[in-house]
């Protein structure tokens, strides 16, 4: 009961005129200090949004820059506009913003020795940025990886696989490695080799197989498609066709004449062999076996 008498009276004293009159200064201080954090936080936030759209504007004027790149900048502006207004409303209150930054100088140097691999995943990913070897939407292949680009990343960049996996890859595995990437050219190159029997007429098997590629509206004609012997096989002669296609076409394409061979082949009275073996007995076989 005494101390709610107590914290009753300090509340009334709060509120009398000479509380008011005693620490009007120090009030009307705190007020000022608010409003230019507030003031502060303001102008910071303005700054993050022009900052944003300078940045993706720019970005956007430069030719093969991936839009991705304005992204990380942009993470990288806002995180030091944050700061900066951070130490100006610390510096409003009275703290001494010199020795913070020496201390958060250290922090940051033991922070980056301690995270030197996360460190050196942020500078592969912003020299992948910056070089571009692939963008979102590419299929590349890079040691053990491989897949569709979903986002590039600062950290990590994010694949699909082709049946359907999620891969997250540290940015200084993709960035130490050669990355062979299958969707930046728009022409592609498809080998597909079949065999002929040894019996079968080797034109009349080059002409069927060239009527067949030529046939196919999604084979360009410049450069133009080929037929070559491979290889003079045990059991076959193999001929390869050779045919560029636009890469958006190039499985369509790929499938459409690996499913065709078999019956032009057949139609036109060729055969595609199978392994063959010889035996032959040195001696001949016993009487009776």
């Amino acid at each position: 009961m005494d101390n709610e008498i107590k914290h009753v009276a300090q509340i009334n004293e709060f509120f009398t005129p000479s509380f008011w009159q005693a620490h009007q200064q120090d009030i009307f201080r705190l007020g000022r200090i608010l409003l230019l954090c507030l003031l502060v936080v303001i102008l910071a936030k303005l700054a993050a949004v022009v900052a944003h759209k300078l940045i993706m504007k720019t970005i956007k004027k430069i030719d093969g820059m991936d839009e991705a790149i304005g992204h990380v900048i942009y993470t990288i502006a806002k995180t030091i506009i944050w700061i900066i207004a951070g130490l100006i409303a610390l510096d409003l209150f009275g703290f001494n913003t010199s020795s913070i930054l020496t201390i958060l100088g250290a922090a940051g140097l033991a922070i980056g020795l301690a995270m030197k691999d996360s460190l050196s995943n942020i500078a592969a990913g912003i020299m992948l940025l910056i070089l571009h070897p692939y963008k979102a939407g590419d299929y590349i292949d890079c040691g053990s990886i491989s897949g569709t680009i979903k986002e590039p990343g600062l950290f990590t960049t994010t694949l699909q696989t082709v049946d359907g996996l999620f891969v997250a890859a540290p940015n200084s595995v993709l960035f130490g490695n050669p990355v062979k990437n299958y969707s930046r050219n728009p022409l592609r190159r498809a080998d597909i080799t079949v065999g002929i029997s040894y019996t079968d007429n080797l034109a009349e098997g080059i002409k069927v197989l060239m009527e067949l590629m030529n046939s196919n509206p999604l084979i360009i004609k410049d450069p133009a498609p080929t037929v070559l012997v491979a290889d003079l096989a045990d059991s076959s002669v193999n001929l390869t066709l050779r045919f560029w296609s636009t890469t958006q076409d190039y499985w369509t394409v790929y499938w459409q004449i690996k499913g065709q061979l078999k019956n032009a082949l057949e139609s036109a009275g060729l055969n595609i062999p199978f392994p063959q073996r010889v035996v032959t007995f040195a001696n001949g076989l016993p009487e009776g076996k």
